[in-house]
């Protein structure tokens, strides 16, 4: 048998067959292993005193303890949240007060209205001798009576706003022990809750609905769970609570 290797194949003893290459083991540096237990990176930062992660608490306090719970019932938290939503709120005013408190304040700014109007000529239509509905309708439209509608709206939702904004009460909400505060917080409204509140409140009552609208706030503070809020109350994020001790 002939020992002569197939054509274009090397020998097995080729010096120039490229060999496949073998495991090395990492040549250390002169002078012995790197400090950090044989890691190439060096040892891992010291822990902090009083242990932890390395990098600091997670909540940026001493020790990496967590923040106390978050009480979300209370005055100052989510209004909607908690078990109890009027945890920490003061007792909500009584609803018949309001309802009390309100007619007071009626009288408050009507009666200094009543004796302004005179000169607006408001009484025409009431003094009228004619029994022409047009004449009525006529002499309740002239440009005094639209000036003085004007300055009803200025003095009433001016009063609430003004009041409310300065010591969070009306005179009759301190003559009923009561006051208005902000639904998150427990604070007295600023000037544009105090105003979106009064405005709601009034500017219906005046311009088109003076008999429904105050129905429609009486219902409203009647059946809202759990804050006896009316539709004013609604749209300023307010509630009516009481004072006294």
């Amino acid at each position: 048998m002939s020992n002569d290797q197939p054509p274009g194949q090397p020998p097995e003893d080729d010096p120039f067959r490229k060999k496949p290459q073998e495991p090395q083991e990492p040549t250390p540096p002169p002078g012995g292993p790197p400090p950090g237990a044989g890691s190439p990176y060096g040892a891992p930062p010291p822990p902090p005193p009083g242990g932890g992660s390395p990098y600091g608490s997670p909540y940026g306090g001493a020790g990496g303890a967590p923040p106390p719970p978050y009480d979300s019932g209370a005055y100052g938290g989510d209004p909607y949240g908690g078990t109890d939503p009027l945890h920490g709120m003061p007792p909500l005013a009584d609803p018949a007060k309001r309802f009390l408190q309100r007619f007071v304040d009626w009288l408050i700014v009507t009666i200094p209205l009543a004796l302004i109007g005179i000169p607006f000529g408001i009484y025409h239509g009431l003094t009228n001798s004619s029994d022409d509905l047009d004449d009525i309708v006529a002499g309740a439209n002239t440009g005094g009576q639209w000036v003085f509608q004007l300055i009803s709206i200025v003095a009433f939702v001016g009063y609430d706003t003004l009041m409310v904004r300065k010591v969070g009460q009306t005179l009759g909400m301190k003559l009923m022990k009561m006051r208005v505060a902000m639904l998150n917080d427990g604070s007295t409204p600023d000037t544009g809750s105090s105003l979106m509140r009064a405005a709601v409140l009034w500017l219906p009552q005046l311009i088109c609905c003076p008999c429904i609208w105050p129905l429609i706030l009486a219902i409203m503070i009647l059946v809202d769970k759990p804050y006896k809020q009316g539709l004013h109350d609604k749209a300023a994020k307010t509630v009516v609570v009481s004072t006294a001790q």
